[in-house]
């Protein structure tokens, strides 16, 4: 078969190469999405429930129960579920998605820390005091991280107020809006 006639039959089965190699991609892109989710649980890692303790400086060990997670740990433990890092680092988690039931966990002394404390500089320079009211009035310049700096110590807490006042876009509130702080 010489070259010319092989390039006549591709170019008249070009139509079927096309979709064949088209329906190859989707196969294996797939196949990859499907792997990719099936190897990410983090079902475990952010299951949310349970009180949050406020107990801090804890140190030890603990033992997994049926339903926990490092985050319900976490909060258990040290009241924080941002904790869940330390633990996983003090416990050398080499996938912080899996744990185990009866798997035996690290927990380390950590310090309960704020990301920024109660004082927050303004455009002005000046500084404000902390936020004790049940609502509060954005003023310029505002965003949730620093009215969650100023009403709870933590802006790792802004999440409780988008989701107090149904915010769908956290990052866009207007000098002027009422949030309800829960508290």
């Amino acid at each position: 078969m010489d070259l010319k006639e092989l390039l006549k039959k591709i170019k008249l089965n070009e139509n079927n190469i096309s979709m064949a190699l088209g329906v190859l991609v989707i196969i294996i892109t797939g196949v990859l999405v499907v792997n990719y989710f099936k190897n990410l649980n983090t079902s475990n890692l952010f299951k949310t429930g349970g009180n949050a303790a406020s107990t801090t400086n804890v140190t030890g060990k603990h033992t997994v129960a049926k339903g926990e997670s490092l985050w319900t740990i976490a909060e258990k433990n040290y009241g924080d579920g941002y904790k869940w890092v330390e633990i996983a680092k003090a416990s050398n988690l080499k996938d912080a998605g899996k744990i185990e039931v009866g798997q035996e966990l690290t927990l380390p002394d950590v310090k309960s820390d704020s990301a920024v404390k109660s004082e927050v500089k303004t455009e002005t320079g000046s500084t404000e005091d902390t936020i004790t009211g049940a609502t509060y009035a954005v003023v310029k310049g505002d965003n949730l991280w620093t009215i969650a700096v100023r009403a709870y110590g933590d802006g790792y807490q802004w999440v409780k107020i988008a989701s107090e006042n149904k915010l769908t876009h956290p990052d866009l509130i207007h000098p002027g809006n009422i949030l309800a702080l829960p508290r």
